[in-house]
């Protein structure tokens, strides 16, 4: 870390300008099912990915985390990973993967790719060999097998809940065919939970990780980081299996529990031996889908010898409020200054609802798990006002970023969805259910390219394997490409100049304003000699801006003002009285 200038309400002090690459990375989610389809079966595949990887380079990302493309049954749309060392055919094939890397190093973007360590399919070859062995073998011992409760042990072992709805334990029969144990699925039925506890599994991923680095990923994101070590008296719990319906502190058996620290300790030192010694460039990273609450639980996770990142999940969730924000991002940067690690900024993924709509929908609460044709509709118009300006203000933020697919876009949530095209598990295991979510198809549609082509230009033929909603025609890449004022070319910008002027090893303090509808801060250069004041105005007037000269803005001004719902960059003249 460098001496930042003195800066009343210092938040953050600036990061050195040789830091690593991931530090300040805005790195661009593809979900490969819905972003390019090269051979028209309705399904993106890794050459539709590599063809369209110059779209990023110019859109100004630095690197791109793939989604799961591994073999897998696609009962959780390939988060329920049957082989970790090869690709899914409807995705292509591991020479394609390879391609894939090597077209985006050429590019100047680095590769990322999803890691599922919390559990495997199925249908992979351990745990079918689990299935066809006795109780208490090598290979149940892969897993969470245990005897069930009762008299004759036909209950589950303990009241354990799965995220998406219903039991978190199914039993299964012995060989000889009688009712036998149970396994722990905090999923899917389909996605057995490994034994983290067992030196066989921990060596699996060892060279999981080391298979994939060889073919030259630059790091992984890691999927449930905070749950694969389960307490090992498995007791009953209370409370929700989501973390964020949870008082903060509640901590569940099953989530965050200590030993995950010691594995993540183990993958930094093999990651670390990739490093070219002198060349920070090199660096391969290590990012936690980490659902944990609160901050200084989640910074845990980044400390120096363990992971490098962590998705930022209470950004994403803070309601629309400057207090909610203004208190998330000082807590988030104390927490993880404490620790020497970057905040990861987050707005959309592909398990909630595209930030685009869900700033437009009720603030109190937990957000909904998916929107449908029969519940109230959001505002498009409010929905993408405010996503313009969130996103405006995050890529001001120092420190990392994350960029869900068609957000440069503005594309809202598919609301209106037909049932029937639904795939998401959640949705089929809580149906007619006390727990019923329609789940997270809606933000998972295929991409928009071209408004008058087949499939909006996402693949050569009509086909989709979830439908498109109207609204994403006018939204299309051919419609926003070069067009002043669109989110496209706003993204463009942003990415653009907070590149050029690093914004994110900067320095950030508060800027105080009259009144409390909005939230200001600066964003200063290590070296003092560029300062970056961001406004958002959550009022309903329009907010005044000090001297300086107008950057960018989320929206048009309204006579030189901030109108609501809109933020602004303005760049402050050179020792400007902070």
């Amino acid at each position: 870390m460098t001496d930042a200038p003195a800066l009343p309400d210092l938040v953050h002090p600036a990061d050195s300008p040789d830091s690593p690459w991931w530090r300040d990375a805005v790195i661009y989610q593809i979900y490969p099912r819905s972003w390019s389809d090269s051979d028209g079966d309705g399904i993106g595949d890794l050459p539709g990915i590599t063809a369209r990887l110059p779209y990023l380079r110019d859109l100004g990302v630095d690197a791109v985390w793939l989604s799961p493309f591994y073999v897998s049954p696609m009962n959780d749309a390939g988060y329920d990973v049957a082989d970790y060392r090869d690709i899914d055919p409807r995705f292509g094939t591991l020479h394609d993967a390879e391609v894939l890397i090597d077209t985006a190093h050429a590019l100047g973007l680095k590769v990322l790719v999803d890691l599922v360590p919390n559990h495997t399919s199925s249908e992979h070859e351990w745990f079918r060999a689990a299935l066809a062995a006795e109780p208490g073998s090598p290979e149940r011992a892969r897993y969470i097998f245990r005897e069930g409760a009762g008299p004759h042990g036909d209950l589950p072992p303990n009241n354990w809940r799965s995220v998406f709805g219903g039991r978190g334990w199914s039993r299964v029969p012995d060989p000889d065919g009688t009712p036998g144990q149970w396994y722990l699925h905090i999923f899917d039925t389909t996605q057995p939970d490994v034994n983290w506890e067992n030196e066989e599994v921990r060596a699996e991923y060892d060279d999981i990780l080391r298979f994939w680095l060889d073919r030259g990923v630059d790091g992984f994101r890691v999927d449930v980081a905070h749950g694969l070590v389960k307490d090992q008296t498995f007791p009953d719990t209370t409370g929700s299996m989501h973390t964020a319906e949870n008082a903060p502190g509640h901590r569940m058996p099953m989530w965050d529990q200590d030993g995950v620290h010691d594995i993540y300790r183990r993958w930094r030192r093999i990651l670390d031996e990739y490093t070219v010694p002198g060349d920070p460039d090199s660096e391969r990273i290590l990012c936690a889908e980490a659902w944990v609450q609160p901050e200084e639980a989640l910074a845990r996770y980044v400390r120096p010898d363990e992971m490098h990142q962590a998705f930022n999940f209470e950004f994403l969730d803070t309601r629309w409020d400057p207090a909610g924000y203004r208190h998330v991002i000082t807590e988030s940067y104390r927490s993880n200054d404490a620790v020497g690690a970057p905040t990861t900024w987050v707005l959309s993924n592909h398990d909630v609802l595209r930030h685009a709509t869900r700033l437009a929908v009720a603030q109190e609460g937990y957000r909904p798990n998916g929107i449908g044709a029969d519940d109230p509709q959001p505002d498009p118009e409010l929905g993408l006002r405010r996503a313009r300006a969130a996103t405006t203000m995050m890529l001001a933020l120092p420190g990392g970023a994350y960029v869900y697919q068609g957000e440069e876009l503005g594309l809202p949530e598919h609301t209106t969805m037909p049932d029937e095209w639904r795939q998401d598990p959640i949705f089929h295991r809580t149906k007619g259910t006390d727990e019923f979510a329609l789940g997270r198809d809606g933000c998972r549609v295929p991409m928009a390219w071209a408004k008058d082509e087949p499939s909006l230009g996402f693949g050569p033929s009509a086909k989709t394997w979830l439908p498109q909603p109207e609204a994403y025609a006018a939204l299309a890449v051919d419609q926003q490409d070069g067009v002043p004022g669109s989110t496209l070319s706003l993204y463009r910008d942003l990415l653009a100049y907070r590149r050029k002027h690093r914004f994110g090893h900067g320095a950030l303090a508060w800027h105080e304003l009259d009144g409390p509808e909005a939230l200001a801060f600066t964003n200063t250069s290590g070296d003092g000699t560029r300062t970056v004041l961001c406004l958002t105005n959550f009022g309903d007037e329009p907010a005044s801006l000090p001297n300086g000269d107008v950057i960018i803005s989320s929206g048009p001004l309204d006579d030189g003002r901030v109108p609501t719902d809109t933020t602004v960059w303005l760049r402050l003249p050179t020792g400007h009285d902070r």
